[in-house]
Order: structure tokens, then C-alpha cells, then sequence
């Protein structure tokens, strides 16, 4: 197995496996680029989500699915969390997160005005994919630093385990794969 099929929402797209480590491995789901996937998932979503002033993502792939739902929750603006320091930026606030997607640490960074802009307020935390939790842990520190409530965190998929988290909403599961005695991934 080289890749799996993923049916979400009625629309069918082909992950390729990719390894983790030596005998691991995921689906590369990215949504940047796919319009018709993030207009889908995004509808979806929106309908599960009541009561918030601001919808906060990570950059980049979350960026397509958190403008598209604010667009269907009629917010004029969302909050992107930049994973470095750019010059507008005054006194950024920051966090550090280790990611599956991603090889090393990075950092998070919300702009001072943006904090200012989410104070008092009730965000939701939208990304393409939760696996691990730890960028979803990392953008909820950020938001309580802030003095923001986090209302909702949703994804288009749940990877692994936290399919089973009760405290997200998603579309979708989407598992992991190890290798088999022959060498070939199997879904765990």
C-alpha cells in the first residue's frame, strides 16, 4: 500500500503514504489548492459552530478552510497564527510545537494586534488535520495568553488517536499506517 483512498463528504482524493519513521507512516491530506474539498468541508464545519466572534488557524493549509468558513458565519476577519516573526509584527506572543508533519520544533507567533483584536472574545480553532494535538495545544495557549475562550476546535480529519478525542469536531478519521512483516503498510 503506496497510498489510501480517502471518501469524505462525498468526495474521493488518493493520499500518498508518507514515513514517519522506519516503520510508520501517513497520508499526506492537503487541502491548499483543493477548492472544491475546502468548500465542502467548510459548509460542513461551519454548521456545528454557534456563538463565536473569531475563527483562529494556523498558517498555511488551515488558511483556505478558516476563510471560507468565516465567509459562511458572515465574520469580516480571521486570526492566522504565522509560524515566524514578520516585521509588522509588534511584541508578538509565542509558543513552541513540535508537529508530525513537520521534522524539528517550530514557532507560533500572534501578532500583539491580533491578541488585542481576540481579548475578551470567542474563537474557534480551525485546522486541516488534528493528529498529535500538539499545534491545536500550542494556538490554545496562544488564545489563553491572549484572554481569548476557545469555543470550538474542529478540523476537516482526526488522525489516530484523536479520533477519539471528544473535546473536537471533525469530518472525518484518518488513520495511520505501519509496516507489515512483508514490508508493507497496513492501517493501524
Amino acid at each position: 500500500m503506496d497510498s489510501y483512498d480517502l471518501e469524505l463528504c462525498g468526495l474521493k482524493r488518493k493520499l500518498p503514504l508518507i514515513p514517519i519513521d522506519n516503520d510508520m507512516a501517513y497520508a499526506s491530506f492537503v487541502v491548499l489548492g483543493d477548492v472544491e474539498l475546502v468548500s465542502v468541508s467548510a459548509a460542513e464545519l461551519s454548521k456545528r459552530i454557534k456563538g463565536i466572534d473569531y475563527i483562529v488557524t494556523a498558517e498555511a493549509k488551515g488558511i483556505p478552510l478558516a476563510f471560507e468558513i468565516s465567509k459562511l458565519l458572515g465574520l469580516n476577519e480571521y486570526i492566522v497564527v504565522r509560524k515566524s516573526v514578520k516585521t509588522y509584527m509588534r511584541e508578538p506572543l509565542c509558543e513552541v510545537v513540535r508537529s508530525i508533519t513537520t521534522k524539528g520544533s517550530q514557532h507560533l507567533y500572534l501578532d500583539e494586534d491580533d491578541a488585542k483584536k481576540i481579548k475578551g472574545k470567542t474563537v474557534c480553532i480551525v485546522d486541516d488535520v488534528i493528529s498529535t494535538g500538539e499545534s491545536l495545544r500550542a494556538i490554545e495557549k496562544l488564545m489563553q495568553r491572549a484572554g481569548a475562550d476557545t469555543g470550538y476546535k474542529v478540523a476537516i480529519l482526526a488522525e489516530g488517536n484523536a479520533a477519539k478525542r471528544e473535546d473536537i469536531l471533525f469530518l472525518g478519521r484518518l488513520p495511520l499506517f505501519r509496516k507489515n512483516e512483508g514490508g508493507v503498510y497496513e492501517m493501524i
